[in-house]
């Protein structure tokens, strides 16, 4: 088993503390910020140890406060409801004493429905005549601030393969073919919080497209403010996925982006949406809100 592979099973194995009670680790980093896809694939997955039966069909969280990964998380669930069809928790991430996170999860019974549709998704070229991770270019990486470039250096659990945007696209829509570095087991639960996981990648970047901008620039400052994701249809978070991202809106040091996730055949699995806090950076501020 290899680095990669360890690192994504290490951060979706939480500790049961007690009865809903569980603790997160993260990766031995220079990089002392929490990655926000990890606390939400955590928080997902400790909701999941509580609920027999159902899988999670959406989540909604807000991000608190930046996360420390020299010190674990951990994640207090409430059960709020189990019904017949639905069951519905509550996870708060705790760290130095405080929330750093509070998500909410919907879990549904499978079931059959007469009604069926779905977006089409956006013709572009398969995965493996698409650029590998820009973030593995030397000149990209010199762009960023030095607390931002230690976490882009690191290696990662997930291949990003990039679509460039295309100029005749008025919306300035990101196309990234997204997937586990390496296979994972067959349980479901692995390939939502995977997922869920790499959903917080680019998405914000997106609001950047239309101004040739990236968030990692040494001039901006951001981070992420809420996350909301619902998934549609099964899958693999070790198969290739398309996320197809866009940003409808940015005013007042903010902006709203979306994602639509998809499997090479058309199939829509998984939506997304976060807004986030864009500045352009002071000399003196930290990265962040």
């Amino acid at each position: 088993m290899n680095a990669n592979l360890n690192d994504l099973r290490a951060i979706l194995d939480l500790e049961p503390i007690e009865q809903n009670l569980f603790r997160g680790t993260s990766p031995k980093t220079k990089w002392q910020r929490v990655f926000g896809g990890q606390v939400i694939a955590q928080a997902l997955g400790a909701s999941c140890r509580t609920v027999e039966g159902r899988l999670p069909h959406s989540l909604h969280c807000y991000f608190l406060l930046l996360g420390d990964s020299r010190i674990p998380i951990l994640y207090q669930v409430e059960r709020l409801r189990d019904g017949r069809s639905y069951a519905t928790r509550r996870v708060t991430a705790i760290q130095h004493g405080q929330p750093i996170l509070s998500m909410m999860v919907s879990f549904h019974n499978d079931e059959e429905s007469i009604f069926h549709h779905q977006v089409e998704m956006p013709v572009v070229p398969p995965p493996d005549k698409s650029p590998p991770d820009p973030f593995s270019d030397p000149q990209a990486l010199a762009e960023m601030p030095e607390s931002v470039r230690h976490f882009y250096e690191l290696t990662r659990p997930v291949e990003l393969r990039p679509i460039a945007v295309s100029p005749d696209d008025k919306h300035y829509r990101s196309n990234t073919w997204i997937r586990a570095a390496d296979p994972l087991p067959d349980d479901p639960v692995f390939h939502l919080c995977g997922l869920a996981y790499f959903s917080d990648f680019t998405l914000l970047d997106t609001s950047m497209n239309r101004y040739g901008r990236r968030l990692g620039n040494k001039d901006m400052a951001a981070a992420s403010l809420d996350h909301a994701m619902w998934f549609h249809r099964p899958f693999r978070a070790d198969e290739w996925l398309l996320h197809s991202q866009d940003s409808p809106s940015a005013q007042g040091g903010r902006a709203l982006t979306r994602g639509q996730i998809f499997k090479p055949d058309g199939t829509l699995v998984a939506s997304v949406a976060q807004e986030g806090s864009i500045r352009l950076r002071r000399s003196s501020s930290t990265w962040g809100t």
